[in-house]
């Protein structure tokens, strides 16, 4: 009886010990999950990457757990990458036409996409070396060499030049002088260096600079509207942090933050 009573108690005693490790293990478990945190990847124009990176600061203090990450690009090349299985949450386009595609192959979380922010275009030039350049119609003078604009393919704001030139029927004219770039960053910093005499930008990249200064806003309806559609993306495993995240875009402090760099709310 006594070699039971000793074995029993031995019993008792490491099931004891396996209980308190088995509580302990889920407590550590359950604490690492509630300090873990999830990160958002966002896809978004190149354009927006200034007002983006203060709405990640601003949005860091609102929701400290979730880790905003971003893919800045020309709006055309983000899209493929989205049509390849990019692993992506919410993509910003500075063209309807990109959204578009992407709706249409169901590639979009049903209910998300929205129209954000609005933007005009600008021709600036280099600080203080103008070289009598004071519209548009300018550019086909002999003595303006290169022009900087995007690639009209694929980057939207290349689009949205040639439309205004070949508008203004110099498109051809000038072709043999331009310098396509890869997004309107590029095309900001070729203007900026002064290896180009002129570039085609939109006016919320013009405000982030201080070495471009503007000559001319585009003519009236010479272009198609530029607006900045924004949804989550079908394949996300975020769905209800990327519609959350969508809502605080259009809150009042991120619209703030949007028109101090030039931007205009679309709704």
């Amino acid at each position: 009886m006594r070699h039971r009573s000793i074995f029993y108690l031995l019993g008792l005693l490491s099931f004891s010990s396996t209980l308190v490790f088995a509580c302990s293990l889920i407590s550590n478990t359950n604490s690492s999950s509630i300090n873990q945190s999830t990160n958002l990847t966002i896809s978004a124009a190149a354009s927006l990457k200034t007002a983006m990176e203060k709405i990640q600061y601003l949005y860091g203090h609102t929701k400290p757990r979730i880790k905003l990450i971003y893919n800045f690009g020309s709006s055309g090349s983000l899209q493929k990458q989205i049509e390849h299985g990019a692993p992506i949450d919410v993509f910003i386009s500075a063209a309807t036409d990109k959204m578009d595609a992407l709706e249409k192959q169901g590639l979009l979380l049903e209910n998300t996409r929205k129209n954000l922010l609005k933007n005009n275009i600008v021709l600036i030039v280099p600080k203080e070396k103008r070289i009598g350049i004071k519209s548009f119609r300018d550019l086909s003078n002999q003595s303006i060499r290169k022009i900087a604009m995007g690639e009209p393919k694929s980057v939207p704001i290349g689009h949205y030049a040639q439309q205004v030139l070949k508008n203004l029927k110099i498109f051809e004219k000038i072709k043999p002088k331009v310098v396509f770039a890869r997004d309107v960053r590029q095309v900001l910093y070729y203007v900026e260096t002064g290896n180009v005499d002129a570039g085609i930008v939109y006016a919320s990249d013009m405000k982030v600079s201080k070495g471009v200064e503007l000559v001319a806003d585009v003519p009236v309806n010479s272009h198609s509207p530029v607006l900045y559609p924004v949804a989550a993306i079908k394949s996300t495993k975020n769905a209800k942090l990327a519609r959350e995240l969508i809502d605080f875009l259009f809150q009042e402090t991120s619209g703030r933050i949007f028109k101090n760099y030039g931007f205009e709310l679309a709704e």
